[in-house]
């Protein structure tokens, strides 16, 4: 038979070791600890994708994306060119730099096909241009084949820089068509209110990718 005093310990023990199930999780953190931990990490998460969304509205609205979608396209064939420019500026001995400026070049050039390819373009069909819409899209797979080559190329090779050429000169081509041709002739004929709602759909792609 247990003693009294025997009786009073066991209870005391059992009574301890409960209170240590119920204050403690699987790793030895509290309940308390635990909703902390995890309101911290929602929190983190929060930020994280505040800052992608604030990320993605800079990158959008600072290419020129604002106010008219002509003028936005305007502003990013100038910021492309200028990207060429800082690549032709290169030495064979500067490989790193032209890979860096290459994948800036692919980003720009890419981002800005998506504007055009799926907004643009196909409001152009809509306002029988079909045949300027169909030719530049055309032109958008030989700058998908340029990108692929200047990638593959070996960047120390005065051939490479003779491709960018090429390349640019290519650009500056379809440049010229939409901006002094295509695009000022569509823009007449459309009301405030479509452009509007153009441009809109427009910055909703470039936010996509930006």
């Amino acid at each position: 038979m247990a003693t009294k005093s025997e009786t009073k310990g066991s209870g005391k023990s059992r009574t301890s070791g409960k209170s240590n199930g119920e204050n403690q999780g699987a790793f030895g953190f509290g309940s308390g600890n635990t909703g902390v931990l995890v309101g911290a990490a929602m929190a983190g998460a929060a930020v994280g994708i505040a800052a992608n969304v604030g990320r993605k509205l800079f990158v959008q609205f600072t290419s020129g994306a604002t106010g008219d979608w002509f003028d936005a396209l305007k502003t990013e064939h100038a910021l492309t060119l200028a990207i060429f420019d800082k690549i032709e500026a290169t030495d064979d001995n500067q490989t790193m730099m032209r890979s860096h400026l290459l994948m800036k070049l692919k980003y720009a050039l890419t981002k800005h096909a998506i504007e055009e390819e799926n907004v643009i373009y196909p409001a152009l069909r809509q306002a029988n241009s079909t045949h300027d819409a169909d030719a530049l899209t055309a032109e958008h797979g030989y700058v998908k084949t340029y990108l692929y080559e200047l990638e593959t190329m070996p960047k120390n090779s005065p051939e490479w820089l003779a491709r960018v050429r090429d390349f640019r000169a290519m650009i500056e081509e379809h440049i010229r068509m939409e901006e002094n041709e295509v695009f000022p002739a569509f823009r007449k004929l459309m009301s405030d209110d479509q452009n509007s709602r153009l441009t809109a759909l427009m910055n909703k792609e470039g936010f996509k990718v930006a």
